[in-house]
């Protein structure tokens, strides 16, 4: 998948159907239509790295024997076609990349609540506080600057700094991704609606508007920008790979509970429509299980597990070292950021 993908408006669905020949018994009662012993198929909706998500779904498969017909797409575009298609949706699991998109399907009634052991599996910081959904893999939010451009002195201490009139011109962002998307919301959660239509309004003076993450740090690289907001696995990847685009990189992790430190959940939910319940939700207990965070951590993702015990890639900064803020993920707001971003003129 291209690393600047993530904008609200995607293209089309695409489909892939990924699985291997049924075996064992089936967690749920026979469908319509499927004699006893007939494996369902499960229609994921999938907004999160597909490159991930198919190698996390045929080792499902592989395990379970049942298969998964995933529909590709982005955050919101997803999420707004679950809104539309309700409950005639043929999605038996929805899966994204941010939370906004998770809680917009949420506030609509649409998550059938994940089973209790499913939701065991994770700390309760990557539960929402309604159950409807549960997260299984986090990105940081990270500030990523050229030091041969921005001296060490001079690096903001909190996110909101952004906003001041000094990084007019020297800082990048990717309004139109959900990414972005994510971040405002986890800082009207924390900040609440007059800072953070301050702080949006500041960064409409100051920022440059990159389409994408990977554009930002190529940009920073480059040194045609200072610094930008994007995730921490951006730079990561690149290092794994061959560093073209993040050699004259460095990263700052806020910490200190910042709004600048938040850690972005990758969410699973069943729909309540899905005709295929218990294998839905056997999918999304695998997600954040044992097995689905183990190929989570081997992937070139490089994104969190965050599974109990689950251990990183260790290349990464310690998830014990991030300090993000405690936020309620069921406050991520999508739509009202939105609307606020557009307001302010990023969008």
């Amino acid at each position: 998948m291209l690393l600047n993908r993530r904008v609200a408006c995607a293209a089309g669905l695409v489909a892939l159907t990924l699985g291997v020949a049924a075996c064992g018994t089936s967690s749920s009662s026979t469908g319509a239509g499927r004699s006893a012993g007939e494996k369902a198929t499960l229609t994921l909706y999938n907004a999160q790295h597909e490159d991930l998500m198919a190698r996390m779904v045929a080792d499902f498969t592989k395990s379970s024997g049942i298969e998964v017909n995933m529909r590709n797409g982005e955050d919101f575009e997803l999420g707004n076609q679950l809104v539309q298609e309700g409950a005639l949706s043929p999605a038996d699991v929805f899966v994204t990349e941010n939370s906004p998109a998770m809680t917009l399907v949420d506030s609509k009634g649409l998550f059938a609540k994940v089973d209790d052991a499913t939701l065991a599996q994770v700390p309760k910081q990557f539960v929402p506080t309604d159950k409807g959904w549960v997260g299984f893999a986090a990105r940081s939010t990270v500030f990523a600057y050229n030091p041969a451009h921005l001296k060490a002195a001079d690096l903001p201490a909190s996110i909101m700094d952004l906003a001041q009139p000094q990084w007019k011109g020297k800082v990048g962002i990717s309004a139109a991704g959900a990414d972005f998307q994510a971040i405002a919301s986890a800082v009207l959660s924390l900040k609440g609606e007059t800072a953070t239509v301050a702080w949006l309004k500041g960064l409409k003076d100051n920022a440059r508007l990159y389409q994408g993450n990977g554009a930002i740090m190529k940009a920073v690289n480059g040194g045609e920008i200072q610094s930008g907001v994007i995730y921490h696995y951006y730079w990561y990847k690149d290092q794994a790979e061959s560093g073209a685009n993040s050699n004259n990189v460095k990263l700052l992790y806020f910490g200190r509970q910042d709004a600048g430190a938040f850690l972005s959940v990758s969410g699973a939910g069943v729909i309540k429509s899905s005709k295929h319940q218990g294998e839905a939700q056997q999918l999304v207990r695998y997600l954040n299980g044992a097995a689905g965070q183990k190929v989570l951590a081997d992937s070139a993702a490089l994104e969190y597990p965050i599974g109990n015990g689950a251990p990183a890639n260790k290349a990464l900064k310690p998830m014990s070292e991030l300090s993000p803020p405690a936020v309620d993920l069921a406050t991520l707001n999508g739509p009202k950021v939105v609307e606020l971003m557009q307001q302010a003129g990023l969008l």
